[in-house]
């Protein structure tokens, strides 16, 4: 018995490697890209195609979706910081009322705003040290406690 038969590659035509092959087994593209940078892209119903309108290059379909999905991402990120803006300036608006009615009553020349729950003067020089805390919790409770029950 002989040995076994080993097909050769020359047997079934040339072996032929293709470079593309090659590029995407790397992790490349089999197209190089060739599109221009100007943007100023131009889509053209009639003719099914898109160029630009600068050079009058051709500008590949995938570039321009890119493109399109570059300006919404940007712009959507643009609208959500904006979102956050608000919603944080939202948050602190009540405080910022408040403190224009006591800006604007201290600077009376004449008058000096009374505290709402016991009817005394205060004046700038009482909290320009500083003024002492508690908690809104226990205060918003007595405050519920010392009204009187509606039947």
């Amino acid at each position: 018995m002989s040995a076994p038969i080993e097909p050769q590659d020359y047997l079934y035509g040339v072996k032929v490697v293709q470079i593309e092959d090659i590029r995407v087994a790397r992790g490349l593209t089999r197209r190089p890209s060739s599109s221009c940078t100007h943007r100023k892209m131009v889509y053209d119903h009639n003719e099914r195609r898109i160029w630009c309108s600068d050079c009058e290059s051709e500008v590949e379909a995938f570039d321009a979706f890119l493109h399109l999905v570059e300006k919404f991402s940007a712009a959507t990120s643009r609208i959500n910081r904006r979102a956050a803006e608000l919603a944080e300036a939202e948050k602190f608006q009540i405080r910022s009322r408040a403190t224009k009615v006591m800006d604007e009553a201290w600077r009376s020349t004449k008058m000096a705003p009374l505290c709402p729950p016991c009817n005394t003067a205060i004046l700038p020089e009482d909290v320009a040290g500083g003024v002492a805390s508690t908690s809104k919790a226990l205060v918003a409770a007595a405050r519920k406690r010392q009204q009187p029950n509606k039947p």
